[in-house]
């Protein structure tokens, strides 16, 4: 109600989390068009609780993932959020909550619709060229196949094969492109050092 009063709820705004929504609070998002950035693997870490992802998605509320912070989820990795996200629905409300396909809309779609951004969020022409590819050749997909879509959420991958950003490929074949790793993590974990007074 406070944020309805002061004007922080419409089409423009996003909230992060929204666990602890009632039944009326779900209803306001959706008739003011109030997107939520639901950051499922950031409220296990923290016992924060659960959030009503299947009552705001059935009430028609524009629900993205988000990784939160290397301070509440250290690995920041969309896919295991798509999964955690289902994982968590399924323990709040039995094993139809959230199928693998609506917790990859989650991460697509409805992402894009929650930040109100009609240039990316699925691939059609006038929209950005955002894709990953995964090889289901591996291991970690045997026996998985009937279900590419499923498998990729389930399997949870750790890497991707492929990843174009905006029409630009970044990742081929597992390596990021023009991108010195190596020595990207070798700075990241002195700058870490240094935070933490080591």
């Amino acid at each position: 109600e406070y944020m309805a009063d002061v004007g922080w709820l419409g089409p423009d705004v996003w909230l992060a989390h929204a666990v602890w929504l009632n039944e009326a609070e779900v209803e306001q998002l959706a008739a003011t068009g109030t997107g939520v950035a639901h950051c499922p693997s950031s409220n296990m870490r923290l016992g924060s609780g659960i959030a009503p992802i299947t009552a705001m998605l059935s009430h028609g509320v524009h629900v993205g993932l988000g990784v939160d912070g290397s301070a509440s989820n250290d690995s920041s990795h969309m896919l295991a959020e798509v999964r955690q996200a289902m994982l968590l629905q399924r323990v709040a409300k039995g094993a139809a909550a959230l199928s693998a396909r609506q917790a990859l809309e989650m991460g697509t779609r409805l992402g894009a619709q929650a930040l109100g951004r009609a240039d990316i969020g699925a691939l059609e022409p006038g929209r950005a060229a955002d894709l990953i590819g995964l090889r289901l050749d591996r291991l970690a997909y045997a026996g998985a196949l009937s279900d590419p879509v499923a498998a990729a959420v389930f399997c949870q991958p750790q890497n991707v094969d492929l990843a174009v950003i905006n029409g630009r490929v970044r990742v081929r074949e597992g390596e990021v492109l023009g991108l010195d790793l190596p020595a990207l993590v070798a700075r990241h974990n002195a700058i870490s050092a240094r935070l933490l007074g080591e």
